[in-house]
């Protein structure tokens, strides 16, 4: 089950964290990886990882934001069978506090470096015959989270895109959906910490970990497992869904 044998995938923020998990577990299940990253040394962890236990990965330097970068990028790949739109950044901010230039940065990342992939690689898995899109968005794109308004945007754009994507191509034979974690124990997470609150980081990290009513953070693993499912053809009748990933924030936090 779950195999991607003779699949080739690209995984964007394929580097680290989250992105870096699902281009481990979908070499792992057979499929060629190609990674993007903003540069090629942030890749290079993941790409000696997958390499070391037989699997194939390949790994680009690009800037999702750039439209003309990310076209040639998928020019250089060629016909792919699967596409997980996993870059992104984060901001912390309400409404009257995020500056304008924070508000486009997030935009610019997380909203247009999704479509500029959606654009260059829907024609490369219509090459194949069709495939699988995973966008990652988020529970903020679900709910209300403190001080995360421009990013809350952005993933609501997100899962928008995700419904859109599944509509119009469905007749392809494009399946397309998203996924919404909610906190998951990555690098961002220990730089956060380390950064605001170096002197009491084993209590804040608890209390992150208790927003969850399941009591602690998501591993990147268990995001990989997800995706994986949803790219394999156990899930050839999934689309157009989002899928929550939370330890029960979403629905048993209240």
């Amino acid at each position: 089950m779950f195999s991607l044998q003779n699949k080739r995938a690209v995984v964007t923020g394929g580097g680290s964290g989250i992105g870096k998990a699902i281009a481990t577990i979908l070499a792992k299940q057979g499929a060629e990886v190609h990674i993007i990253e903003l540069g090629i040394e942030q890749a290079s962890t993941a790409l000696e990882e997958i390499k070391a236990n037989g699997n194939a990965a390949f790994s680009y330097a690009c800037d999702v934001s750039n439209h003309n970068d990310v076209v040639k990028v998928f020019n250089e790949i060629g016909k792919i069978d699967i596409l997980v739109n996993n870059a992104g950044i984060a901001h912390i901010g309400k409404a009257d506090n995020t500056e304008e230039s924070d508000f486009d940065r997030v935009m610019r990342v997380n909203v247009k470096g999704v479509y500029n992939c959606l654009y260059a690689a829907i024609p490369k898995i219509r090459e194949s015959g069709g495939g699988v899109i995973i966008n990652m968005a988020s529970i903020a794109a679900l709910i209300g989270l403190p001080d995360r308004f421009a990013y809350s945007t952005a993933k609501g754009a997100v899962k928008a895109m995700t419904m859109s994507v599944a509509k119009d191509y469905i007749s392809e034979n494009i399946r397309c959906n998203s996924i919404s974690p909610a906190r998951v124990h990555t690098p961002f997470v220990d730089g956060f910490l380390q950064k605001n609150y170096p002197d009491n980081i084993p209590e804040m990290f608890e209390k992150l970990s208790k927003t969850q009513p399941i009591g602690r953070m998501a591993q990147p693993e268990e995001i990989g497992a997800l995706a994986l499912y949803l790219c394999s053809d156990e899930a050839s009748f999934i689309t157009g869904c989002d899928y929550p990933i939370d330890g029960g924030f979403t629905t048993l936090n209240n």
